[in-house]
C-alpha cells in the first residue's frame, strides 16, 4: 500500500497533468525594458544566503497611476569569503533595480536616476517592504539584507534618499522579510523585520555528507525579529524588547499582518523555518503575546514543525475572518490554518485540497488573489527547492519546479494551467494589477535568471479596485478591513516572501452590477457606501470625524 506521502505525490502528478490541458489564466512574458537577472552567486562553499533572495515590490513610486517594479538583487560571493565581507554591490550587475512603467506597457530602468544604484558592498540583498511612513503621499522603500538594511525616502520628484542612519532602522545581522503596519493605530506606519539566524560566512557549514549542500536552519542559533515604532518625526524607535517581540527567537522568513480576532488591532504572523510558527497577538498596550500554540497555528496537523517560508494572511472562504497559508519544503505540505473565530484556527489542508497540491514541492512567494474575478480568492505559489543539487540526494525531488496556480471553488483549491510549464528556482512574488484592466497580475523572482511576469488574460466578470485615503488613520489605510458584497480583504502591502504587493484592494464581483462597500478604518471609523458602480478604480477617503 502506498504511504500517505506517496499518495500525495501521485495525486500531485495527476493534478499537474490535468492543469496542463486547461485554458491558461496568464500570459507569461517579459515586457520590453526589463533586463534584470537575480544574481545569487552560488559557490561550492554553499553559503546559505545564496539560496534565499530575492524580493519583488509593486508600487506606483511616481504617482502616475501605473505600477512600477522594484527587484532586490543578491551580490557577488567569492568562493571563499574573508572579513570584512564584500559583495561587490558597486558593480551594476549586483544593483537592486527600479523599473518605471511607461504608458505603452514597457518599462524603463530608472535605478540610477532614482538614487537607488548603490546598495552598499557590505550588503547581500534579501527583501523589500513598501509603505508611506511619513504620510506625504509617496511610497517609501525598505530593503532588507544580510548586512545593513536600507530605508529609502521617496522625495516625490522621482528620486529616493537613503535615510537609514537618521531613521535608526539599519537592523543588522541577517534580515529577510519586512512590512509596514500601524500596530498602535496612531496614524503612523511602524515597521516589522524578520531575521533568519545568527550566521556569517566565517561560521558557515557544509551539511551534505557525500554531497556539498546548504545546511538546515537548526544548525545555527535562532535570531530575534525587530519591531520599530514610528515616532512621527522621521525616526523610529526599536521597541523589540519592550513589546515582547524579542522574547521569542526564531528562524523568521515570511511575515504578514491582519486583525485575526476582530479587536481592531493588527496582529503579526511570522513564518519560521524548521520550527513552530509564530502568531503575535496585539495586546493593545504596545505589547504582543505569542499565541501560536494556543491558537492552533504553530504546528502541522500531526504536531510537527513546519519549514515556513512564505505566508499570506487573508480570508480565503469569505467568512469575514483572515486565514493563514504558509508555504513549506517538500515532504511537508503547505499549511492552511482556517480562522474558526474565538481566536482559534484549525488545519484545513486536506479539506481545501492544498495538501494534495504541495507534497513534493517547495513554496516561497504566495498570494491569495481573485485571478478570475468570480468572488473567491485563488492561490498562487512561486516554487523551487532550496537545494540546487537535491536530485543527487533524493532523485524523487527537483531543484527547478513549476509554478502553482489553484483556483478556489467554494473553499476547495484546484490546480490550473498558469500559462507556463517552465521549471524555475522561484523565490519572491508580488501581486497587483499591472495594466489597470481590473485583473490581477503577478511578478516573481527566479534565482540566477530573469523574473517571470504573469499578465492576466482577463475575461467578462466584473470587479472593483479600491484605494484607501486615510485622514485620521495612516494615509494608505493599512490595517483597514474592507468588505465588498460578502468578501473581506485586509489592507496591507506585506505578505508573500520578501515581497511587497500593490496597496490597492481588488475584489472580483462575478456578475454583480453594483457593490456595497464597508470600510472599518484603523481609527475606528466605520464607513458604508451603497450602490457603487462596478468595473472601476474607486478612491475612498476616510471621514475627518467618526
Amino acid at each position: 500500500m502506498l504511504s500517505r506521502l506517496s499518495q500525495v505525490a501521485v495525486v500531485s502528478i495527476l493534478v499537474a497533468l490535468l492543469a496542463a490541458i486547461s485554458a491558461p489564466i496568464f500570459v507569461v512574458n517579459l515586457p520590453h525594458g526589463i533586463e534584470f537577472t537575480l544574481q545569487n552567486s552560488p559557490t561550492p562553499q554553499k553559503y546559505l544566503i545564496e539560496t534565499m533572495p530575492g524580493g519583488v515590490a509593486l508600487l506606483d513610486y511616481n504617482n502616475d497611476g501605473l505600477l512600477d517594479i522594484f527587484f532586490v538583487n543578491g551580490g557577488r560571493i567569492n568562493n571563499v569569503m574573508h572579513a570584512p565581507e564584500d559583495f561587490d554591490r558597486h558593480d551594476p550587475r549586483y544593483w537592486n533595480r527600479l523599473y518605471r512603467q511607461n504608458r505603452d506597457g514597457s518599462f524603463t530602468d530608472v535605478t540610477e536616476q532614482a538614487g537607488l544604484a548603490n546598495a552598499g558592498d557590505g550588503n547581500y540583498g534579501m527583501g523589500v517592504a513598501v509603505g508611506d511612513y511619513d504620510n506625504d503621499g509617496y511610497p517609501d522603500l525598505y530593503v532588507t539584507s544580510y548586512g545593513k538594511n536600507i530605508l529609502y525616502h521617496n522625495n516625490g520628484d522621482g528620486t529616493f534618499t537613503d535615510v537609514t542612519a537618521k531613521a535608526g532602522v539599519a537592523g543588522g545581522g541577517w534580515s529577510v522579510s519586512a512590512g509596514f503596519f500601524d500596530y498602535d493605530n496612531d496614524g503612523k506606519l511602524d515597521l516589522f523585520v524578520t531575521r533568519y539566524m545568527d550566521w556569517d560566512t566565517a561560521h558557515s557549514k557544509d551539511c551534505g555528507g557525500s554531497y556539498h549542500t546548504y545546511c538546515p536552519p537548526g544548525e545555527f542559533p535562532r535570531a530575534t525579529n525587530i519591531l520599530y515604532h514610528n515616532r512621527g518625526d522621521g525616526t523610529f524607535e526599536d521597541v523589540s524588547q519592550r513589546s515582547g517581540i524579542a522574547a521569542k527567537k526564531g528562524h523568521g522568513l515570511g511575515v504578514a499582518f491582519a486583525d485575526y480576532d476582530g479587536d481592531g488591532l493588527t496582529d503579526i504572523f511570522v513564518a519560521n523555518d524548521g520550527m513552530q510558527q509564530y502568531l503575535f497577538h496585539n495586546n493593545g498596550n504596545g505589547a504582543f503575546t505569542e499565541v501560536g500554540l494556543e491558537a492552533g497555528t504553530a504546528l502541522n496537523l500531526d504536531g510537527g514543525p513546519l519549514s515556513g517560508m512564505g505566508v499570506v494572511f487573508q480570508d480565503y472562504d469569505n467568512d469575514g475572518r483572515p486565514d493563514v497559508i504558509v508555504t513549506t519544503l517538500p515532504r511537508q505540505t503547505y499549511a492552511v490554518f482556517h480562522n474558526d473565530g474565538n481566536g482559534s484556527f484549525s488545519d484545513r489542508g486536506l479539506q481545501t485540497g492544498v495538501t494534495m497540491l504541495s507534497g513534493v514541492t517547495s513554496g516561497w512567494g504566495v498570494g491569495l488573489e481573485d485571478f478570475d474575478n468570480d468572488g473567491q480568492k485563488d492561490l498562487f505559489v512561486n516554487q523551487g527547492h532550496v537545494l540546487d543539487n537535491v536530485e543527487k540526494i533524493d532523485p524523487s525531488l527537483h531543484y527547478l519546479e513549476p509554478t502553482l496556480l489553484a483556483l478556489n471553488h467554494n473553499g476547495k483549491f484546484e490546480s490550473v494551467n498558469p500559462g507556463t510549464d517552465a521549471l524555475v528556482s522561484g523565490r519572491g512574488a508580488a501581486f497587483g494589477d499591472l495594466n489597470n484592466d481590473g485583473w490581477i497580475d503577478v511578478v516573481t523572482s527566479v534565482l540566477g535568471a530573469h523574473p517571470q511576469i504573469f499578465l492576466n488574460r482577463g475575461g467578462s466578470a466584473n470587479w472593483l479596485t479600491i484605494t484607501l485615503r486615510g485622514t485620521r488613520s495612516n494615509r494608505d489605510g493599512l490595517g483597514a478591513r474592507v468588505q465588498v458584497n460578502g468578501q473581506t480583504r485586509f489592507a496591507t502591502t506585506a505578505g508573500s516572501y520578501e515581497s511587497a504587493n500593490d496597496k490597492r484592494l481588488h475584489f472580483g464581483l462575478a456578475t454583480a452590477k453594483t457593490a456595497r462597500v464597508e470600510v472599518f478604518w484603523p481609527s475606528g471609523t466605520h464607513q458604508v457606501l451603497n450602490d457603487v458602480s462596478v468595473n472601476q478604480f474607486l478612491e475612498i477617503r476616510e471621514p475627518e470625524r467618526p
